[in-house]
């Protein structure tokens, strides 16, 4: 088993501490978490994880991987003075500052889905919904539509067109512009990037986590 690097340690540390040095009162409403003093509640996906100053679990005692210990710690660490409220549908080229990311999203979230499920048009929508997504209709032409929750306050959107006799499959993912307002381009990224990541893994199934 490949080891982690110790870098990833420490950016983890160093985010735990600053974790542990907010004061989240009064948050708890423009978040959507839990807060019992120094311990926070937090829903991802399909999942419920609890933060201390220690460590970062599911309900099963599981650590997550390290770009959504991330993503978590910077949802809390960016938390705004007010509640977003802009719901219009952006793509993710077309947030301010995204520009340095748009690739990476490409290669890691889009293309991949594109890719893995190509002609598997029913086994995207099984997987989605295992992964808690509902389907939608924002009256987006496509073959499947769903939204995600990874995180209270930023749903993310997946449209999907399915391979034909013209076109290649093709996934587009798409956020609420107030999703600026709660993390940064580099976090957003990596949330298109674990849905993908997710979405191609069976054992990720369990949607116990946030019952």
């Amino acid at each position: 088993m490949q080891s982690k690097a110790p870098v990833f340690d420490k950016i983890f540390n160093d985010y735990l501490a600053k974790v542990a040095a907010l004061d989240l009162t009064g948050k708890s409403d423009i978040l959507e978490i839990q807060v019992d003093g120094k311990t926070i509640g937090i829903p991802f996906f399909h999942k419920f994880y609890t933060i201390t100053p220690e460590k970062i679990t599911d309900r099963q005692g599981n650590s997550p991987q390290h770009a959504v210990s991330v993503i978590l710690c910077k949802y809390l660490m960016l938390c705004p003075e007010t509640s977003g409220s802009d719901k219009e549908l952006l793509t993710y080229k077309d947030f301010r500052d995204a520009a340095p990311y748009v690739l990476g999203f490409g290669n890691t979230a889009e293309k991949p889905i594109s890719r893995v499920f190509s002609g598997k048009i029913d086994a995207l929508e099984k997987r989605s919904r295992e992964l808690g997504g509902k389907a939608c209709d924002m009256g987006i032409s496509c073959d499947l539509s769903y939204v995600f929750q990874p995180l209270p306050k930023v749903p993310v959107y997946m449209f999907y067109n399915d391979e034909d006799e013209e076109f290649p499959a093709n996934c587009s993912l798409l956020f609420e512009k107030r999703a600026g307002h709660y993390l940064d381009m580099e976090c957003l990224a990596m949330i298109g990037m674990v849905l993908a990541e997710w979405l191609a893994r069976p054992e990720e199934k369990d949607i116990t986590g946030l019952l």
